[in-house]
């Protein structure tokens, strides 16, 4: 062999090392890339998980969901609107508003439905239902696009327990909202 063609070799050797080289870096560069996406959906599920869990949304979620009755939309505002009760106006709020946000996780998919499902999927559904009446008004009265991220959660979670064929309609007397 002359030195031509062993330049030629060493030249193709060199650039087929190349190519395994940057083969390799890049499937450990989409390994840990994926690490990172799952990680930063860890901790963003854990912060949603922690407001959940938290004393103050367990206590108004509780008060929401069992305390509060009403028989209308002009009855639910004369008991719990901003200008009759300004801090149970403001519970029902933030509620509605980080359920909202959830949704848009979840539309964006940026956490994955299943993790919200896991662990509040019987809250969601039993909220929206609960107050599907005053969403109807609001929606008759400020646009269709009230609370639609909120109810395309509840749809997402009333799916997913179809699939997972669990009883999401089954309600303790006291959620009834009479």
């Amino acid at each position: 062999m002359d030195a031509q063609t062993i330049s030629i070799l060493l030249a193709g050797l060199s650039i087929a090392a190349s190519i395994v080289y940057y083969a390799s870096v890049l499937r450990n560069a989409n390994k840990t890339q994926q690490v990172q996406l799952e990680t930063r959906q860890a901790q963003l599920f854990l912060n949603i998980f922690n407001v959940y869990a938290s004393k103050q949304f367990q206590k108004d979620r509780e008060e929401l969901m069992l305390l509060w009755k009403w028989a209308d939309y002009d009855d639910f505002f004369g008991k719990y609107g901003p200008d009759v009760d300004p801090d149970a106006h403001a519970i029902w709020d933030s509620t509605c508003t980080w359920l909202e946000g959830l949704g848009v996780l979840v539309k964006r998919e940026l956490i994955d439905p299943e993790l919200v499902y896991d662990i509040m999927y019987g809250f969601i559904i039993n909220f929206w239902e609960k107050h599907l009446p005053i969403f109807t008004v609001f929606r008759e009265q400020w646009g269709d696009k009230m609370y639609e991220d909120l109810e395309a959660l509840y749809h997402k979670m009333r799916s997913l327990a179809e699939k997972y064929e669990k009883d999401a309609t089954a309600r303790l007397p006291e959620l009834k909202n009479t």
